[in-house]
């Protein structure tokens, strides 16, 4: 049997919570369990019960970072990641580790550092710019410390994986060997996101629903729905927006809503089960990836590809990745940001075209097979060197 341990050493993120990063980690363990391997989880931060079909999971626990000034609260991770070696160092007295595969982290290095002295094979995820990320939207103190934690980090690892080409790019600017560095982008659960089996809603049926999955955040630029939803109620009534998430824009969408008139077509869930967003896509006919115009976007989002594996046709900002994800239009409608206009417009269109829908659902259904987490999963360990079974050969 393989043994892999999976290092996050982020306190932002708890393991087997409900945030993306948390599904993204969750997703990697539940592949590695179905392939037959012995997983290993060190954080500080498991969050809730492992979900199901991850209770196989043997979790070592580092102590959480802590502190009242940002500056203590880096110092607190360094030395919680120091603690990571001494984990390592346990489970190898227990057998052979055959890779260590870690989730960047702002103030993690001494996974990938052990994994290099051991021999051991390792992967790196880096899902965003965090020093970047950090400095912009939470402070920073000790940048030159990040920089010198991301380099050591990003060379001593066998293989780095960005989850977008822009995420990649920015390792490259730190790696002696940039050839290490591969793209593979988010995946999806295609057993769990599945298109409902009826037709798709015709053009002059009642509700036509619109659908938004994720944290309400600025940067996800719900705003902008809200806008265009107006808009759309003016064309028929029949139009409805269901939001499902929570955050901190939760307050200021509804004020938006109710503002605009809108109020009574404005569905919100709040913060769901991730094991609850797949039927809830189902209730949807059109869904939205309203981007804002970033500076630097460099998301892989998950939303896309559940939208897509869902069967639903998607309405996207045209910012970064996403008109190569919707193969530039066959897969949904790409818009220009920070446009509810264009948007309106866009998802108009789809609605009155129930037979365009119908072909993008077929053809959404099949690009997003080949983002099944099982295929992500195997992208990643091959690159690396690592060869696991396939879920039959794991279970005889």
């Amino acid at each position: 049997m393989k043994r892999v341990v999976y290092v996050s050493t982020d306190p932002g993120i708890p393991v087997f919570g409900r945030k993306g990063a948390s599904v993204h980690v969750q997703a990697v363990l539940r592949v590695l369990l179905e392939r037959g391997v012995e997983v290993h989880l060190v954080s500080p931060r498991t969050g809730d019960r492992p979900p199901e079909g991850l209770g196989a999971v043997k979790v070592h626990t580092l102590p959480r970072p802590e502190g009242t000034s940002t500056a203590e609260r880096e110092r607190s991770a360094v030395r919680s990641d120091e603690a990571v070696t001494c984990v390592l160092h346990r489970i190898a007295a227990q057998g052979t580790v055959d890779l260590v595969y870690e989730r960047y982290a702002l103030w993690g290095r001494s996974g990938m550092a052990w994994a290099r002295r051991a021999g051991v094979p390792s992967v790196l995820e880096v899902n965003a710019p965090l020093i970047d990320e950090q400095a912009q939207h939470r402070g920073l103190v000790d940048s030159r410390a990040a920089e010198y934690v991301a380099s050591r980090a990003l060379n001593d690892a066998t293989v780095v994986i960005g989850v977008s080409d822009q995420v990649t790019a920015w390792v490259r600017d730190r790696l002696a060997n940039p050839g290490s560095a591969h793209t593979v982008a988010n995946g999806v659960d295609t057993r769990r996101f599945t298109p409902i089996e009826s037709r798709v809603t015709p053009a002059h049926a009642d509700p036509f629903t619109i659908g938004f999955v994720g944290t309400l955040k600025p940067w996800h630029g719900v705003s902008t729905v809200v806008d265009a939803l107006a808009l759309l109620v003016r064309r028929h009534p029949g139009y409805q927006l269901l939001l499902v998430g929570d955050g901190p824009e939760a307050a200021s969408l509804a004020r938006q809503a109710t503002a605009l008139g809108v109020e009574r077509h404005v569905a919100a869930t709040g913060s769901v089960d991730p094991v609850a967003i797949p039927a809830l896509l189902q209730r949807m006919d059109v869904a939205v990836a309203p981007y804002p115009a970033l500076a630097d976007f460099y998301f892989s989002p998950l939303k896309v590809y559940e939208y897509l594996a869902a069967g639903l046709p998607v309405v996207a900002s045209r910012v970064g990745c996403l008109p190569a994800v919707l193969e530039h239009g066959r897969l949904g409608s790409l818009v220009g940001p920070d446009d509810p206009a264009a948007l309106t417009t866009a998802v108009d269109a789809l609605r009155t075209d129930a037979r365009r829908r119908t072909l993008m659902r077929e053809a959404a259904v099949r690009v997003a097979a080949d983002h099944d987490w099982s295929r992500v999963v195997n992208r990643t360990l091959a690159l690396a060197g690592l060869e696991l079974p396939e879920v039959a050969d794991a279970v005889a």
